[in-house]
């Protein structure tokens, strides 16, 4: 983690890590959006990871990763998504971060897959999500993995409720 000067400089990066993602979640659920609206979305997308490279924990690396790769596949570049899909994968992997974020990095890996047109390496990593959702204990949280992990063979995203 990096030094800083003082405890705000931290909050900045914090807050700008929080605030970008979310921006990010926004243009990923906006329909219609333009070609500026999808620029932006892979830059605040890499720019909420930067800031929590500074601050953030491993799981919100993780996080991080998850959230490129989705944006990647939702504008069908299979590459970048497959690659931070990984990512996201061996942070869960090498980290013991749980079940919830497990699922959620095979979801990626499967929608990336999906992008891509493999369509063995989807049903594997969409299963591998499956498999990892039963072992997670919220049952909201098991809910929403699930509900992702349906919309792969789709493209499709799902609402949040």
């Amino acid at each position: 983690m990096t030094e800083f000067k003082t405890s705000q400089e931290k909050e900045i990066h914090k807050k700008l890590a929080i605030d970008l993602f979310n921006y990010t979640w926004d243009l990923i659920e906006k329909n219609n959006r333009s070609e500026a609206d999808d620029e932006n979305m892979v830059n605040a997308a890499h720019a909420s990871r930067f800031h929590w490279g500074l601050v953030g924990t491993l799981l919100n690396f993780a996080r991080g990763e998850w959230q490129i790769s989705r944006v990647y596949s939702l504008l069908g570049r299979a590459e970048p998504a497959l690659n931070h899909a990984n990512k996201s994968l061996d942070l869960c992997l090498n980290n013991n971060l749980g079940a919830f974020d497990l699922g959620f990095a095979y979801e990626a890996l499967a929608r990336a897959y999906a992008v891509k047109g493999d369509k063995q390496k989807r049903d594997e990593n969409i299963s591998l999500a499956k498999q990892a959702a039963q072992n997670v204990q919220e049952d909201g949280d098991k809910a929403w993995l699930l509900k992702n992990v349906d919309t792969v063979a789709t493209l499709s995203l799902p609402k949040w409720e």
